[in-house]
């Protein structure tokens, strides 16, 4: 990569997360109120609580000892609320590391809650082991591919769940964020080249269309949102103004959009050899080349993402073995139809990425461009 391709793509990147950052700053509010730190269990109380099978009610009291900030060392009464759902609830023991809630009042400790496990510390451990796997497999590709994985994360956390939360169009939002991400993950990995510009447009194109005939055949199946897990509990923490509906409908694009990016990254480098290996291939016979490789990858991409999506209900499918339901119930229960829904048209998405890339890519790579490079 030349001087003059690395600094139009850091200008690239540094304006998309400059645009980012200046979003941001329009949506997310601030509350200090709530401090949330890691704590130690000394001593449990069990008497308020009822235990049926694997879930219990009511509340554990804990003494717990403060292990960090300004309350370090500090042994507070902590309460434990059980909701009754196995799935959220713990039941906390003596000598558990803890993340436990402050609330604080006029600068004076008001409430102290127990929260869940404290797990940092091992996801941090498991985080750095794919840093370490990744670098020293891709060099210096894996460490833009970090970059690409940790601006994802701001701009999912920083712009995408406010803007929802705050009322913003979730159509739109979810819009704008696949073109930011798209953008800074294929120019992150690509550079500003002919490769980069056509797995972004393909990919995009590929993802506008989906969103579209998401829309339809959702109205059509008459799916509202409410299958997307805590959607319910969501509404009633007092968001009942929420579009659950739409937001449904951009989870699925965005779930859809990195098998996308995947698809369209392979197309265009594979084409960006042939032409490197072979440059009096004409557009046509690239093209070919394209579509042809394009088949064979969305032929195991699709089946990707009915594996990755069923592994998410596989408790869902054990039960209905076990209550002998028949396929007919199975298809039409709002929970399948909703993964249905978003299976299928993921992969459409898949295949309308695949040609599109290849048609971008073919033009690209057999004209010459001032803006890009030789390549």
């Amino acid at each position: 990569m030349n001087t003059f391709k690395i600094k139009k793509t850091v200008i690239i990147l540094a304006l998309i997360l400059i645009i980012s950052i200046f979003i941001n700053n329009f949506m997310v509010d601030s509350n200090d109120s709530i401090s949330e730190i890691k704590a130690l269990v000394h001593k449990v109380d069990n008497s308020e609580v009822i235990r049926s099978g694997l879930t219990s009610i009511g509340y554990q009291t804990l003494d717990v000892e403060v292990l960090e900030g300004k309350y370090q060392g500090e042994v507070l009464e902590a309460t434990n609320q059980f909701t009754g759902s196995a799935e959220i609830d713990n039941s906390f023991q003596k000598g558990d590391k803890i993340l436990i809630a402050i609330k604080e009042k006029n600068g004076n400790i008001n409430a102290v809650k127990a929260i869940d496990l404290y797990r940092q510390n091992w996801e941090l451990i498991l985080f750095l082991l794919f840093v370490l796997l990744l670098i020293l497999y891709a060099g210096f590709t894996g460490v833009k591919a970090l970059f690409s994985f940790l601006a994802s994360l701001y701009v999912i956390w920083r712009i995408l769940i406010p803007g929802l939360l705050n009322g913003k169009d979730p159509l739109l939002l979810s819009t704008f964020v696949i073109t930011i991400l798209s953008a800074i993950i294929m120019f992150s990995i690509a550079g500003f080249s002919k490769k980069g510009v056509a797995a972004l447009v393909g990919t995009l194109s590929g993802l506008f269309i989906t969103m579209g005939i998401t829309i339809f055949f959702g109205g059509k199946l008459g799916l509202h949102g409410m299958t997307s897990p805590f959607s319910q509990t969501l509404l009633f923490s007092g968001h009942m103004d929420l579009k659950i509906k739409d937001i449904f409908y951009a989870s699925i694009i965005i779930g859809a959009s990195g098998a996308a990016m995947d698809i369209a990254m392979d197309i265009a480098a594979s084409m960006e050899e042939l032409k490197i290996k072979r440059p009096d291939m004409g557009m046509i016979e690239l093209i070919q080349s394209g579509f042809n490789i394009g088949r064979s990858v969305i032929g195991t991409m699709t089946t990707t993402l009915l594996l990755a999506y069923s592994g998410g209900y596989l408790t869902l499918l054990m039960l209905f073995m076990t209550k002998n339901a028949s396929l007919s119930r199975m298809m039409n229960f709002k929970m399948v139809s909703a993964e249905i829904l978003r299976t299928v048209t993921g992969s459409i998405g898949l295949v309308l990425v695949a040609p599109i890339t290849a048609i971008i890519a073919g033009w690209l790579y057999t004209y010459d461009f001032n803006l890009f490079s030789k390549k």
